[in-house]
């Protein structure tokens, strides 16, 4: 009698042990679904957003594809407007090689007179009066050409200037400068301090049409900026403008 009570007692000791093990595994387990539940929506939620940014990637690439050609072809415009500007000057020089020529024919004409002066005076003069006409109406010619380019020249706005002869100066020490404006501005022709010190109320507003800014030349002080670095004055341009760079401005 006593040992199947041991054994009884021994039977249930070892099943509630054992529901309570069960009890605990089982609740690990329903832990760990909630866990992989968990984590497979997480997944999902990062392939969403993972399809998201792609799109956006692709329209962010056919911008950029829009843009670039938007400006390789205001570029391809303004080269040929430059090239067709160019034979001005030789137009010009051809118009008043001819009158340095017929000047310089015309000179022994009244050389020739003078020796045959002493046999036929009236014949001499005869013959320089047309010679010297045309040499009149050639230098009136010459000067009239001369009179008409030079306002043509002076029209001619401070940022179109042709860039000078030499080493070109680094723009990007000018606080609002960047290589990409720098290289948007050699493409305008300009590359020198004295040419942004020079530009006037006209030439900011087409520079700023052109790289599509809205006030910020006169809002970054770039004519400022380039007078100091044009008359060379370090100092100064170091004090007012203590953030810029001293050999580039990134």
């Amino acid at each position: 009698m006593g040992t199947f009570f041991y054994m009884l007692l021994a039977f249930l000791v070892g099943v509630l042990v054992g529901w309570f093990i069960w009890g605990r595994l089982r609740g690990e387990l329903d832990s760990l679904r909630g866990d992989m539940d968990r984590t497979r929506s997480e997944r999902d939620r990062l392939r969403a957003d993972a399809d998201r940014l792609t799109g956006e990637l692709d329209v962010c690439r056919g911008a950029r594809a829009d843009l670039e050609r938007q400006l390789a072809e205001a570029q391809g415009a303004k080269t040929g407007a430059t090239k067709a500007a160019i034979p001005a000057p030789s137009a010009l020089m051809s118009t008043s090689a001819p009158a340095k020529t017929s000047t310089a024919k015309t000179a022994p004409a009244k050389s020739t007179p003078a020796k045959t002066a002493p046999k036929k005076p009236a014949a001499a003069k005869a013959a320089a009066a047309p010679t010297a006409s045309a040499s009149k109406a050639a230098a009136s010619k010459t000067s009239a050409t001369a009179n008409k380019a030079a306002p043509a020249a002076k029209k001619v706005p401070a940022g179109k200037a042709t860039a000078p002869a030499g080493k070109p100066d680094s723009l990007r020490r000018l606080i609002g400068i960047g290589p990409v404006n720098e290289r948007k501005l050699h493409g305008l022709g300009v590359r020198t301090y004295a040419q942004i010190a020079a530009w006037t109320a006209a030439d900011i507003k087409r520079i700023e049409d052109v790289l599509q800014f809205d006030g910020r030349i006169e809002r970054e002080r770039w004519i400022e900026q380039a007078k100091l670095l044009a008359a060379g004055d370090e100092k100064e341009f170091a004090r007012r403008f203590p953030t810029a760079g001293t050999a580039s401005n990134t």
